[in-house]
């Protein structure tokens, strides 16, 4: 993947680069909401395994993100951190 975009920001006409940047954004646009969803499926999956849960620590590492991001991803929070809901009190 990163190789295509490398190709993409070789291309040397700069028409020819800003029609491939438009379409690969477009079609990353696209797909966003359905690779949100299966990556949070991939952590729910983790959370629900029995006898033990997969640690959200353990999430992060396989994923390559955060543990916090990990947690927003199981809450389905896609948002920036300083609108983060505040989780209620009991």
């Amino acid at each position: 993947m990163i190789d295509a975009m490398n190709a993409v920001e070789g291309i040397v006409d700069p028409e020819v680069r800003a029609r491939a940047i438009s379409e690969v954004l477009a079609d990353q646009a696209a797909r966003a909401k359905k690779w949100r969803e299966e990556r949070r499926q991939f952590v729910l999956e983790q959370r629900a395994k029995t006898p033990k849960p997969v640690s959200y620590r353990k999430i992060a590492e396989m994923l390559g993100v955060s543990l916090r991001t990990v947690q927003d991803i199981e809450t389905g929070y896609s948002g920036s951190g300083k609108n983060r809901p505040r989780k209620e009190e009991a």
